[in-house]
């Protein structure tokens, strides 16, 4: 359910790109400004930085730098055959702290405020991990 929840939130971020054609700005390459459909007035502006694309770009590299890891390390403590209660609370844990820190980040909040809950995610897999290290160890 937790990796379900989190694969789903990861899908929706491509949606993110719909601000990026809205704003009529913030495209990275210059092939992004030739005449389409999609955009049929270009102009070298659109090249230009645009704060709420820099900002989903940013929320989607977040997840892509974090999610396969906890997936990876969920996985693997799941292998260990951990206490349900242990599983489910490490594993709605980091779930229930991704979904905050997604909405601090795309609204602006403090990087206090995403720090919080970045690290409350980061705890979860290196407790996860080590977890696992030491069932290994053990085996």
């Amino acid at each position: 359910m937790s990796r379900a929840t989190i694969r789903a939130k990861s899908g929706l971020d491509p949606f993110a790109a719909r601000r990026m054609l809205k704003a009529n700005g913030g495209f990275l390459h210059p092939e992004d400004i030739k005449k389409t459909p999609l955009n049929p007035s270009p102009g070298p502006d659109q090249l230009k930085p645009n704060s709420d694309v820099e900002r989903s770009r940013s929320m989607q590299r977040n997840d892509m730098e974090n999610i396969p890891i906890f997936l990876v390390a969920g996985f693997l403590f799941t292998l260990t055959q951990p206490a349900l209660w242990a599983a489910q609370t490490l594993m709605y844990g980091y779930v229930a702290s991704r979904l905050p820190h997604a909405y601090a980040l795309g609204t602006a909040k403090s990087h206090d405020l995403r720090a919080v809950f970045f690290s409350i995610g980061s705890l979860i897999v290196i407790a996860m991990s080590l977890y696992t290290l030491v069932v290994a160890l053990k085996g």
